[in-house]
């Protein structure tokens, strides 16, 4: 029995501990259950833990709805998020779904107003309404509009696929600045945008005023690049009456890095002629920058066996290099470059370059410079170059020229000591030149033919000076200098040759040879000012007359010593004659010469009140600038002892507008039958006290209205400066057709001023002009041998439409000059001009048009008739 009540009562402990760890276990599942609740819920209310780190803010009012798990923003609402910024009127936050909405909201009078504005990884986009998902960073626009360095790109429907695609249905494309109603734009179908790099499309066409024009093309690509990228360039397709169809500046663009990139052009005429073209800009900031341009023609005229037929190559090399003059303090290099076949801006058939067809030289220069610091510092350069002209088509060259100057150095006195008295102001200074000179044709140019002429030579100069004051007020200066020239090659002069009758050859000897000269000079001058006062009320108060005596002194010694004689005739007579002839340091004198020169400068100037009356102090005017004579006597002379006068003398009027300079040369002497002069006064020989051997006179004037801007930056004198021409229109403008670049487009705050303003009847213009007048009399012929009247203007009849022309009148061989007509319209997006030469042997016309911006350059129509070559 006592064992089984203790049996019983272990089952009673069992039953309870079983019982006890049930109730553990279910109460431990009901925990378990209710943790996984809770874990549940606060899945669903951290899900918007996006609302937390979203910025957001409106003006009417913010409401978060948690049963559909959205925020609502209204009237002026904004929303950013990382790299996310969107302002719109409304704005829809579904945070379940990670997606936000925007669109527009109606105003008082059920407008729609508050457009979104997205912006997203620097993309910028202004819809009608937009739903994007920040987790899939895909979007849907609907009437989205976007700003491309430039290009403006609408579309009815937009598909973002990430941050760099997007797909596009019905869009626009436009470079107007009225985003509104563009005046042009290009409709596409269906495209793919990737922003700011280009837009790849489907079938696009042109519209023009919203009129769908029969342009279009199966595909496009529009580059959106804001940076320089490698691609083709599009050509020009036309026809030429002479040479037939063509394909005309058409190549590749390379852009290898950010200093430097090549364009690579090309033409191809049907008759077989053809031309390359290079061109290239290179810039370092802050040391140099630079282009170079390389062209070449192969013209063909006519049809090969028939008469007429000819072919022809030209080139043209042009070169700009200028260094930044803070890169290096003590070295330099520059270079203008401008070279090649004579008639290469009269036939080329890629411009009509009329500034420089009437210029009949080409120059060019390289150089490099570099100064060495130390006492005495020393300036060492090292120069190229060229000049050609194109009507005799001979080319002159330097190469190189070498010259090295030497700090001027004064003995009596310390370095950094006071110069004072005549011992002390004694200074000399050393120089050396050195040069290797061609001359040859145009024919013969860059050939190995053109060195077999080559002559060089080298001058060394050491001038010494000293000056002081005597009398306070009378400077005295004195000077010396010695020449030693050495030269590669001489001359020598045979005498008569009796067999042939005729003058004896002239050799020329190979072979270092050398002379040297020297002469001495002194002056003294003073400076005598004279002011005459006008009454009190005046408008002109004062005129101040300085004047500026000199008398000079000079000595030339004669150096017979390099001077031989030869027989000229058959009679056994002689003449004397120098084996350093044709030397381009000059020759020894074989005259000695003591000369006195006498001169005098004066200037006339004026003290004006102003018209303002607020401004107290006069204005200073030139009535006189710079009237100069000087003479000279020779004294060693026996015979004409005195120089011809000559006068110079310059002013300007109307506030700088009118130009003038005036010369004249007056020679005390007579002349006899046969125009030589003799040593005779001309008041002796029944005539005047002096006689006036020539004279000329040059009048330039600039003249505009005060509402005109400056036509000479704006217009395309920059276009003439780079292709060498004048910096001015006189000559015409460049039509370089190589050259898609347009003028810049007008400030934009020009642009508002303007449409601020109604139309006013004001017409912007301007004017120039210029006369040139030469007299010779030095054969008593009393000739006036050039009267020529050149003049170009510019008159703006609108905000839009603007006329010019240059043209001129030579009185002398009575005919209009080489005439020139512009009209110029202004189209927005578009421009538009018309380039016409009416008569003369350059008798041509040029039409283009075409849009302004570089985007969409290739979007042109150009149509010419280039200059008859037979004239």
């Amino acid at each position: 029995m006592q064992t089984k009540k203790s049996y019983t009562s272990s089952n009673v402990k069992l039953i309870f501990i079983y019982i006890l760890l049930f109730n553990l276990k279910i109460n431990y599942s009901q925990d378990i259950k209710e943790k996984d609740s809770i874990v549940s819920i606060d899945s669903i209310t951290k899900q918007p833990l996006l609302l937390g780190k979203i910025t957001r803010n409106a003006k009417g009012y913010i409401k978060i709805d948690k049963t559909e798990g959205k925020l609502y923003l209204y009237d002026n609402a904004e929303l950013y998020y990382q790299d996310t910024e969107l302002k719109a009127g409304i704005i829809v936050l579904d945070y379940n779904k990670n997606e936000v909405a925007a669109g527009r909201i109606k105003d008082s009078s059920g407008k729609l107003i508050q457009p979104p504005f997205f912006k997203q990884a620097g993309n910028e986009v202004n819809p009608d309404s937009i739903r994007f998902n920040f987790k899939t960073k895909k979007a849907i626009i609907w009437n989205s509009k976007s700003e491309q360095n430039g290009m403006n790109v609408f579309a009815l429907a937009t598909k973002k696929e990430n941050d760099s695609v997007y797909f596009i249905k019905e869009a626009k494309v436009t470079t107007s600045k009225n985003i509104e109603d563009p005046d042009y734009y290009i409709r596409i179908r269906k495209g793919k945008f990737i922003p700011k790099s280009k837009i790849i499309a489907g079938l696009s066409n042109l519209y023009i005023a919203n009129v769908p024009t029969p342009i279009f093309l199966p595909f496009a690509y529009f580059p959106l690049s804001e940076n320089r990228r490698t691609g083709f360039i599009f050509p020009s397709i036309g026809q030429n009456n002479d040479r037939g169809y063509f394909i005309q500046n058409g190549g590749y663009y390379f852009a290898p890095s950010d200093f430097f990139d090549v364009a690579l052009l090309g033409d191809y005429y049907t008759n077989g002629s053809y031309g390359f073209r290079a061109e290239s800009k290179y810039k370092k900031r802050y040391s140099f920058n630079g282009s170079l341009s390389v062209r070449f023609e192969n013209l063909i005229n006519g049809e090969r066996g028939l008469p007429g037929y000819s072919k022809n190559n030209i080139y043209n090399i042009r070169w700009s290099h200028s260094q930044d003059s803070k890169s290096n303090p003590n070295s330099r290099f520059s270079a203008s470059v401008n070279l090649g076949s004579s008639n290469y801006f009269r036939e080329s058939v890629n411009q009509l370059n009329t500034p420089n067809f009437l210029n009949n030289t080409l120059n060019s220069s390289v150089s490099y410079s570099k100064t060495f610091r130390s006492y005495p510092s020393v300036n060492l350069s090292l120069t190229a170059s060229h000049s050609q002209n194109t009507r005799t088509q001979t080319v002159n060259m330097s190469l190189p020229t070498l010259t090295a100057n030497m700090e001027r150095i004064y003995p009596f006195v310390k370095k950094n000591g006071q110069k004072k008295g005549f011992f002390k102001n004694i200074n000399l200074q050393y120089t050396v030149r050195g040069e290797n000179r061609i001359q040859t044709s145009d024919s013969l140019f860059l050939k190995k033919e053109m060195f077999n002429d080559a002559s060089y030579g080298m001058k060394h100069s050491i001038p010494i000076s000293t000056n002081f004051k005597v009398f306070k007020h009378l400077s005295v200066s004195v000077s010396g200098s010695f020449e030693e020239v050495w030269t590669g090659q001489t001359i020598k002069k045979n005498d008569f040759d009796i067999t042939t009758q005729s003058l004896g050859k002239k050799d020329t000897i190979k072979g270092f040879d050398r002379f040297s000269k020297y002469n001495f000079n002194a002056s003294i001058g003073t400076t005598i000012y004279g002011v005459f006062n006008f009454k009190e009320g005046k408008k002109i108060q004062s005129i101040r007359h300085v004047m500026r005596p000199s008398v000079t002194y000079g000595i030339n010694p004669s150096f017979e010593k390099y001077y031989d004689q030869y027989i000229i005739d058959a009679d056994g007579n002689t003449s004397e004659y120098t084996r350093f002839e044709g030397g381009f340091f000059g020759i020894p004198g074989n005259n000695f010469s003591s000369a006195v020169g006498l001169g005098l400068s004066n200037i006339l100037e004026a003290k004006v009140k102003d018209r303002d009356s607020t401004i107290i102090e006069p204005k200073k005017i030139k009535l006189l600038n710079n009237l100069n004579l000087s003479t000279s006597y020779n004294i060693a002379a026996d015979s004409l002892n005195w120089s011809p006068i000559r006068m110079t003398t310059g002013t300007t009027l109307f506030d700088n507008k009118l130009n003038i300079n005036l010369g004249a040369t007056f020679d005390p002497y007579a002349i006899n039958e046969n125009g030589s002069r003799i040593n005779k006064f001309n008041i002796n020989n029944k005539g005047g006290l002096f006689r006036m051997t020539s004279a000329n006179i040059n009048m330039g004037f600039s003249f505009s209205s005060k509402n005109s801007k400056d036509d000479k930056s704006e217009s395309s004198g920059l276009n003439n400066t780079r292709s060498g021409g004048r910096d001015d229109d006189l000559f015409g403008r460049v039509d370089d057709f190589a050259d898609s670049s347009f003028d810049e487009e007008e400030d934009e705050e020009d642009s508002k001023k303007e449409d601020s303003k109604f139309y006013n009847n004001k017409m912007p213009w301007d004017i120039r002009l210029a006369h040139s007048l030469t007299y010779s009399n030095n054969k008593a012929q009393k000739q006036i041998t050039n009267n020529s009247l050149m003049f170009s203007g510019n008159i703006s009849l609108s905000k839009k439409w603007k006329i010019g022309g240059s043209s001129g009148y030579d009185f002398k061989n009575s005919g209009v000059t080489y005439t020139q007509l512009r009209f110029e319209r202004d189209l927005d997006s578009w421009k538009m001009n018309f380039n016409w030469v009416p008569f003369s042997t350059r008798a041509s016309w040029y039409f283009f048009i075409g849009i302004k911006s570089s985007l969409l350059s290739d979007l042109k129509y150009d149509k010419r008739r280039l200059p008859d070559k037979r004239l």
